[in-house]
């Protein structure tokens, strides 16, 4: 939790040593669910995890995708509701938590951590201003690329520097993509047939870069 750790005080560090515990998640395992009353702060230490929202006739939508070390989780706490989304691990991930109430008492003593939250809050908010934006307005080939680019930025490549790091199911980009699973095959077949991408099983090679930029920027 080293982010987080550089704004917290000898004293404040025992706190959170103290009440820091680890908990290992398998793939697809819950980590909180909509309507669950908000009680820890969670850190991301190793794997992946997605946050996600149920909406009409159970269609999900993929809200956001987590990355090792990041923070999550804790926004209902502050907004005195319970959690209006769920989290789930997208592969077997290591999850560190400590009492949302710990947190508090610590905050109200550190203004520094306060600001660290509020920094926290404040970007997550301008990212969700700008996906309800590309969601609602740009057409299929926009979103998949988009949701393409995205996982490279957030989880970048591996070794031969075009294969995503991340193995996601047909189902799961079209939830992150806004649209159905049909669309997703189909498009995702289409960039491939433009030799944008090589599609094997789950793994996909980024082949054209730029050109994916340029669909996903004129949507």
């Amino acid at each position: 939790m080293s982010e987080l750790w550089t704004v917290l005080q000898p004293e404040e560090k025992r706190i959170i040593t103290e009440s820091f515990t680890v908990q290992t998640f398998k793939k697809n395992q819950v980590i909180y669910e909509e309507q669950g009353k908000p009680e820890m702060l969670y850190c991301l230490l190793s794997g992946k995890v997605k946050m996600y929202k149920a909406g009409i006739g159970d269609r999900v939508q993929i809200l956001r995708l987590y990355r090792p070390v990041q923070y999550f989780g804790y926004r209902a706490y502050f907004a005195k509701e319970s959690y209006v989304s769920s989290a789930a691990a997208f592969e077997p991930s290591k999850i560190g938590m400590v009492p949302m109430s710990i947190v508090e008492q610590l905050i109200r003593n550190n203004n520094d951590l306060a600001m660290f939250f509020i920094h926290e809050l404040s970007r997550n908010l301008g990212g969700s201003d700008t996906k309800i934006v590309n969601l609602t307005q740009k057409h299929i080939r926009g979103r998949l690329a988009e949701s393409l680019l995205m996982l490279v930025d957030n989880y970048g490549l591996e070794d031969d520097e075009a294969t995503l790091k991340i193995y996601m199911s047909r189902e799961d980009l079209a939830n992150l993509s806004n649209m159905t699973t049909s669309n997703a095959i189909r498009t995702l077949t289409a960039f491939s047939q433009e030799k944008l991408i090589i599609v094997d099983g789950r793994r996909i090679r980024i082949i054209n870069e730029a050109q994916l930029r340029k669909i996903s920027k004129y949507g």
